[in-house]
């Protein structure tokens, strides 16, 4: 475990070996043969970008990530291998996207003209099959591969799914017609590399990894599947301290709109974190929990933009410095990401991207 200074108010600890163990993880699930896309966006969901790559490069053909300026952190991280830009490049981007060497991603023959001009383009061509976000309708998937194929190199053409975590039925279809489509892509542009399967994807349907998969979540070790989740390890620990222990009286109220009101005598213990810091403000009245001295302790009243208030009646001998432990484990109790996220009504890798740089990352 990494020495942590106790002047840290409150840090996350990033564990290499479960993302290593993740990857291996997806590794075992689609075999040999297909390249693996890790998905590095949003400062590798909040875990880190320069630190993840490294840990990651191993076995990692392509690093996806969301804009311009992410694709140029990862480069810096100097693992040599391909970086693919996710998203719309601005039409200001286009020209240091080419230079630069990215593989960008385009939704039209139009669109690869734009970038042809900027120089020697590589391109992954996107095709819609139901997400309704980027790329041409399948049914001018051909007609726009046809008018771009001699303009830019196809390093790839890839669909996304929409519903792999929560339509089954949705996806197999969606699957199954993209997988029809690859027989006219590879007579128009025979190196091109498919891709389909996100996470969810990769988990539930690995038959249809064809040439690569795309792994974000489940690489950091949550999922909105259960089955899946229970074969990950979670790679980042949320910590903070303990910075007032204070006793209140019965009918005390606790934060702004004095939305809790003590019912008992109630030991609170003050913790160095709030919605500033990224932990959600839509938590409060929840019944979201804190571990403190390895005990389940109740959030009262309403989180605030620097600090938090937790009940720890039954949590023993606490005193200021003390860790809390906001998501991760702390004795033989653990609090996930997803719990936070259920309680916040959103998903887990919104709780982690949502965690801001005044909380420090460290990695061990």
């Amino acid at each position: 475990m990494p020495h942590i200074s106790p002047a840290l108010r409150s840090w996350a600890e990033v564990d290499l070996d479960a993302l290593r163990h993740n990857l291996a993880l997806v590794r075992r699930t689609i075999g040999p043969r297909p390249e693996i896309l890790a998905v590095v966006k949003a400062n590798a969901y909040g875990h880190g970008t320069g630190p993840v790559v490294r840990a990651l490069a191993h076995d990692v053909a392509v690093f996806g990530v969301a804009n311009l300026s992410e694709a140029r952190a990862v480069l810096a991280a100097g693992t040599g291998c391909d970086i693919m830009i996710l998203s719309p490049c601005l039409p200001v981007e286009r020209n240091a996207a080419v230079e630069d060497g990215f593989i960008v991603t385009v939704s039209s023959a139009e669109e690869a003209g734009e970038f042809a001009a900027c120089g020697d383009a590589r391109v992954n061509f996107k095709v819609d099959t139901g997400m309704g976000r980027i790329g041409a309708w399948w049914e001018q998937a051909e007609h726009e591969l046809r008018h771009m194929a001699d303009k830019v190199r196809i390093h790839s053409i890839s669909t996304h799914l929409p519903s792999a975590d929560a339509d089954e039925e949705f996806t197999r279809r969606q699957l199954e017609g993209f997988s029809r489509m690859r027989d006219v892509f590879h007579k128009l542009v025979p190196g091109a590399k498919i891709h389909s399967l996100n996470s969810a994807g990769i988990m539930q349907f690995p038959e249809h990894g064809a040439n690569i998969v795309r792994a974000g979540l489940i690489l950091y070790g949550s999922s909105p599947l259960p089955d899946i989740a229970r074969q990950c390890r979670p790679a980042l620990t949320w910590k903070t301290r303990v910075t007032l222990v204070r006793d209140l009286p019965p009918g005390a109220g606790v934060s702004y709109g004095r939305t809790f009101i003590t019912e008992r005598p109630t030991r609170t213990a003050v913790l160095a974190v709030g919605y500033a810091d990224g932990f959600p403000r839509q938590v409060s009245g929840k019944g979201a929990r804190v571990l403190v001295g390895g005990k389940k302790c109740p959030l009262l009243g309403r989180v605030t933009m620097d600090q938090i208030v937790v009940d720890i009646s039954d949590a023993g001998a606490v005193a200021p410095g003390d860790e809390a432990v906001l998501i991760g484990r702390q004795g033989t109790e653990s609090i996930t990401a997803e719990e936070l996220a259920d309680q916040a009504d959103t998903v887990s890798w919104h709780i982690f991207t949502g965690i801001t740089s005044r909380v420090a990352r460290v990695d061990f």
